[in-house]
């Protein structure tokens, strides 16, 4: 402001009233005084009521006496015209053109004046530069004013702790406005904070008091709104109430939809808005998405006081109900281009939409309120408002049976909303009531719900069904394409991969679906299911071993929900970037994403924390550290209950107990583990038994685990277990005497996990390490190198079929059938069908020379010499 008026002769400082105009005014005239060689003069117009008296004022305020036959404006004129000085003219308000006249002629007049007024709107007069005094800070200001103030009504009172919070809520709920808290501050005598907020429903009944030498319409805050409300003229007061019905701001084409009427309208809107801006009843705001405006909140209660009188306050509520459902219901059509900006609107709307649906319900508009409700569905799952949003379908659909008979088509369609939201919060148990609402939608013969329904009851489904979830996601699809829905088909794939994830499904059939939903939401821009997508297909990245892969898109995925306020989403994709983070052997990283998504899952609610602990488990088990790991995946299992939906964290909880030394613990969580897991995460809860099962000193248990681990792997795709489970069954075959193999199988596992940056999580690294050690005492330094190198030479596909070789080997006698081994067997089996070397050997994806080596060890152990004595012996057997 200092500068403002060093370059211009005119600056009106406005705002509401009890923005501090006046004090802001005269510590500017202060600070500057010496720069007024004249000196400083103050002019308060806020006692006078008559436009003929301002020039009589201001000159009574320099101390000048009337002169007979003179008029006062010369008087004033004759006194400034050679003088260096600063006038300041407080309250203008009610006086514009008063104000107005007396300005002109001054500053016409005398060159080296310069006027700083106050007022609730500017004076409107050429050169004036307008200053709009700003809320004070919620951070700091408002807070000192309140202690400060409170502390002049009650000396020993002080902020603590348990005080500043609801302190600042106060100051928030007054917008900041410094006559607002000092009269709320000055309550502290008689209410506690707690009940000063309290009280604030009724802000003008609260805020009283204020100080006696002020002037009355700065004693109470009803009397400061009072003068303001005043001065508007009728149409101005009928816009100023019907936008009471508006909360957290509005934009044109509300107020539009809201005020207009017989009294105000279309095109009159925007000039009135303008005109209550001006009188700094309404406060506009640039935003991205273009102008918003929005009345101080206690400027508001006093509005909503002028609707009830009005008697047209339920026409008016019901005007904001049907915008807001409208703008709801455009996040349900199909293909939108602009679809995220409509669900960056439906998030900045949020508290109108609220209001709305209150009204909805308040007036027993049950229809409208699922409507509104329903619509949202795109906002609830979005924005992580799942809660909110189930909260309002159940209030809507409080008393609906939805298989009794007459149930409506918006009954069943919120029916489906709600499964699906239910659904993502793990509440699967509940697929009886999805395939109700299933077989309403298709007696109401509405495809699209039908589309709608099969996706609630696929999701519902897939944990205990999954076949049958694949035939409604398959039908679900397919009515979507037939209606050419692509939004809704684009939602389906999306959901598909990601059920399919949970159950399990083919790798192959995941990427499908994943790629068509992605390629689908990125066309009509709706990112979210973009998303979803796109963190399946990270999966199949991490199940093929690609880490960095997986690393680079689900930082990007992360960047992404940051961006678009996605916090569940963010919170599940910096889960599984803790687990991407702890196979490539970056600890640090997995904890940092580990504890980014507790910051995410602290604004949704406990089940999610449960996969937060879980990631924060698999981050200490990739450091080492055993008892954290183990106390993560407790509190992960306290909160989930091993929930089938995300079972697949635990695939390596049993890690914990078992680096522990607790190896009884450590059984029963992995036998917990691969009861409820399927899939991938199956496949490595396999892999993880079978270490248990070797501390057991189980090794043919293990054997088993770990190639029941590669097989499921095979026939889902992925490669993530090959070299878990080749550690594995090296351990194995090092416990029963097979010394080569093992070396080889060490090697293997060692060189598959260069190849692809997957590391060994330091847990298992003491136990990996002793085998190794005693494998290298019991062989020869080279025959073990050599074993090692072989095993290193092999692809990964060339080691898995390797092992299959060994598969059911022991050390056994030297001679005889129980000495054969498990691909000696095969041999001789595929010799008696009458294959040549070569045969067997392209069968076994061996070379012909290995088969006859084979061959001859067989015959040495069976006594015989030729194909046809084996093929008789075999026949026997």
């Amino acid at each position: 402001i200092a500068e403002a008026l060093t370059d211009n002769r005119l600056v009106t400082l406005t705002g509401a009233g009890g923005a501090g105009k006046t004090r802001l005014a005269v510590q500017v005239a202060a600070n500057r005084a010496t720069d007024f060689a004249d000196g400083v003069w103050y002019v308060d117009l806020a006692p006078i009521t008559d436009p003929d008296v301002v020039p009589v004022t201001a000159s009574r305020a320099l101390g000048l006496l009337d002169q007979p036959g003179q008029p006062t404006m010369n008087v004033l004129v004759r006194f400034l015209r050679d003088r260096h000085t600063l006038l300041l003219l407080d309250n203008c308000e009610h006086l514009l053109d008063a104000s107005a006249q007396l300005i002109t002629d001054l500053l016409g007049t005398c060159p080296t004046l310069t006027l700083l007024a106050t007022s609730r709107e500017p004076i409107g007069v050429p050169g004036e530069v307008s200053w709009r005094v700003p809320s004070l800070s919620l951070t700091d200001e408002a807070i000192e004013l309140f202690s400060d103030r409170a502390r002049r009504a009650k000396p020993d009172f002080r902020i603590t702790g348990d005080h500043l919070a609801t302190v600042t809520e106060i100051c928030r709920r007054l917008d900041g406005l410094p006559l607002a808290i000092e009269l709320a501050a000055a309550r502290i005598r008689a209410l506690s904070p707690r009940e000063i907020l309290d009280s604030l429903h009724d802000a003008f009944r609260l805020l009283t008091g204020g100080a006696r030498t002020a002037v009355r319409r700065q004693q109470t805050l009803r009397a400061s709104v009072d003068w303001s409300h005043a001065m508007l003229s009728d149409p101005e007061q009928v816009l100023f109430r019907r936008l009471a019905v508006f909360l957290g701001g509005f934009d044109l084409d509300a107020a539009r939809a809201v005020a207009c009427g017989a009294e105000t309208q279309r095109y009159q809107v925007l000039d009135q808005l303008s005109l209550l801006v001006d009188k700094s009843l309404l406060i506009a705001e640039d935003t991205p998405s273009g102008t918003r405006y929005r009345l101080l909140e206690t400027v508001r209660q006093y509005a909503i006081e002028k609707l009830a009188e009005s008697r047209e306050g339920n026409d008016i509520r019901c005007r904001h109900r049907d915008h807001y459902t409208a703008m709801a219901a455009l996040l349900d059509a199909p293909a939108a281009a602009d679809y995220r900006q409509r669900i960056e609107r439906a998030e900045v709307e949020i508290d109108n939409l609220r209001a709305a649906f209150a009204w909805s319900q308040e007036s027993s508009d049950s229809d409208q309120a699922l409507r509104l409700a329903s619509a949202l569905q795109p906002l609830w799952l979005t924005r992580g408002r799942i809660q909110e949003g189930l909260g309002w379908l159940d209030a809507a659909l409080a008393g609906t049976n939805i298989d009794s008979a007459g149930v409506s088509e918006i009954q069943v369609r919120a029916s489906a909303n709600k499964a699906m939201l239910l659904s993502a919060l793990g509440r699967a148990d509940l697929f009886n009531d999805a395939e109700q609402i299933l077989a309403m939608a298709r007696e109401l013969g509405d495809r699209g719900l039908v589309a709608r329904a099969l996706t609630a009851s696929g999701m519902m489904g897939a944990p205990y069904n999954p076949p049958l979830a694949r035939q409604y996601f398959t039908e679900a699809a397919g009515i979507a394409r037939d209606l050419n829905d692509l939004w809704w088909l684009g939602q389906v794939r999306a959901w598909e991969s990601i059920s399919g994830l949970i159950v399990g499904e083919p790798i192959a059939a995941l990427q499908s679906a994943a790629d068509e939903g992605r390629r689908i939401a990125d066309s009509i821009g709706d990112s979210f299911v973009s998303r979803q997508c796109r963190f399946v297909l990270g999966w199949v990245r991490i199940f093929y071993s690609d880490i960095h892969g997986a690393a680079t898109g689900f930082g990007t995925l992360i960047e992404e929900c940051g961006a678009d306020h996605d916090p569940m989403s963010s919170m599940y994709i910096s889960v599984v970037q803790a687990f991407v983070l702890a196979y490539a052997g970056d600890t640090d990283g997995a904890k940092a994403s580990a504890d980014s998504a507790r910051r995410h899952a602290s604004e949704l609610f406990e089940y999610y924390q449960g996969a937060v602990d879980a990631a924060f488990g698999i981050a200490h088990l990739a450091a080492g550290e055993a008892s954290s790991a183990w106390a993560a995946y407790e509190a992960a299992r306290e909160r989930t209950n091993l929930d089938p939906q995300i079972s697949s964290i635990f695939s390596w909880a049993p890690l914990g107990p078992l680096a522990c030394g607790d190896v009884a613990a450590a059984r029963r969580w992995a036998d917990d583990v691969v009861g409820a897991t399927k899939g991938g995460g199956q496949s490595l809860a396999l892999a993880c038994r079978a270490r248990v099962r070797i501390a057991e000193g189980d090794l043919d248990a293990a054997e088993r685990d770990a190639y029941d681990a590669l097989d499921l792997a095979d026939r889902i795709g992925g490669d993530l277990v090959v070299s878990y489970a080749l550690d594995c069954l090296a351990m194995a075959a090092a416990g029963e005497g097979n010394r080569a193999f093992a070396a080889r199988l060490f090697g293997a596992a060692d060189a598959a996990r260069r190849r692809t940056g997957v590391v060994r999580f330091k847990v298992l690294d003491a136990g990996n390490d002793a085998e190794l050690a005693g494998l290298r005492n019991t062989m020869e330094d080279n025959e073990f190198d050599a074993a090692w190198a072989e095993g290193a030479a092999l692809s990964t596909q060339d080691a898995v079929a390797y092992a299959r070789r060994g598969r059911g080997e022991r050390k056994r006698g030297g001679s005889g059938w129980p000495s054969l081994t498990r691909t000696e067997l095969e041999i001789v089996r595929l010799v008696s069908e009458g294959l040549g070397n070569k045969d067997v050997a392209a069968r076994m994806f061996v070379s012909p020379r290995t088969v006859q080596a084979h061959l001859t060890h067989i015959y040495a152990k069976l006594g015989l010499t030729s194909r046809v004595q084996l093929a008789q012996e075999a026949a026997r057997h």
